[in-house]
């Protein structure tokens, strides 16, 4: 492995520490480091800055992600272009997306460079909003896909089909729509069930429903999921791992299903899910 994606947080504390750290990886290894031309200002001149829709954008081994999971969201367009897996360094919060830190990540290039690593494929979803009959606006989502409120105050309805069959319509903020990655991030918080990141499936957790019979469901990955938002005073808006991406109208369709693309992540440890898991939510404690 000699060519390396760097992407960082965009407001990192610790950012010297980092750009020292592959300095010196650069010198010791002979790495070439590779960066987007929208982080050209944040990052050192040994990191070459490319345009990422050029052609001629340099074959990356991997891609090292520093910050928190927020920070891999956005370098998932790095990796979709690319092909190249993520490595996460966490200096954020939890990190459920992260494999390694930035102490120990001479460590765990040393064990890169070994092969001693597994390469584990998340699920996205392939959002696209209809309106007047025709898709307007399509994204992939690794975590969620979120139709919310915006700055209404009152709740919008949300009328929800499974493969084209009505399942549920409700009163609420909004509704996350959300892979078995992002089953511990924002679903999570909104009461929806933890799910390993190896299943095929979606999570749907409606945001602070009007009703107490409207629970958080999961559906097989191979279905089609179809949101239909009503009762708005203003825009709603669609948000895609946690940016919002496109406004939604009146009688606006969004339609979930499972992309056919992935990302892909570097596992170097042992550490199973459930032990990450108990670690970081501190489970049964």
């Amino acid at each position: 492995m000699k060519n390396l994606g760097v992407y960082i947080h965009h407001q990192l504390r610790d950012k010297q520490k980092v750009f020292d750290l592959l300095r010196e990886l650069r010198e010791d290894y002979h790495y070439r480091f590779i960066g987007v031309m929208e982080q050209r200002e944040l990052l050192p001149d040994f990191v070459e800055s490319h345009n990422l829709e050029d052609p001629a954008f340099p074959v990356l081994d991997a891609i090292l992600v520093f910050g928190g999971d927020g920070t891999i969201l956005r370098a998932k367009a790095i990796a979709l272009a690319t092909g190249a897996p993520i490595l996460g360094i966490n200096l954020g919060y939890l990190g459920f997306l992260s494999e390694t830190t930035l102490s120990e990540i001479q460590a765990s290039l040393q064990t890169l460079l070994k092969g001693k690593y597994k390469i584990l494929k998340r699920m996205l979803l392939s959002c696209r909003i209809k309106r007047q009959g025709s898709f307007i606006y399509s994204n992939l989502a690794l975590n969620d896909a979120v139709i919310y409120k915006a700055d209404t105050p009152r709740l919008i309805t949300v009328r929800i089909y499974n493969n084209r069959k009505f399942v549920f319509e409700t009163r609420c903020d909004g509704v996350i729509a959300s892979t078995p990655t992002g089953s511990t991030a924002y679903s999570l918080a909104a009461g929806g069930p933890i799910m390993s990141p190896e299943m095929s499936a979606m999570v749907l957790a409606p945001l602070n429903p009007h009703l107490l019979s409207i629970r958080p469901m999961v559906f097989p990955a191979q279905d089609e999921l179809m949101m239909r938002v009503g009762n708005l005073e203003q825009s709603a808006w669609l948000q895609v791992d946690g940016i919002n991406c496109h406004s939604l109208e009146e009688g606006d369709e969004l339609y979930i299903t499972a992309s056919d693309r992935s990302v892909s992540f570097i596992k170097l440890s042992n550490r199973g899910f459930y032990r990450i898991l108990r670690n970081k939510l501190h489970l049964g404690k």
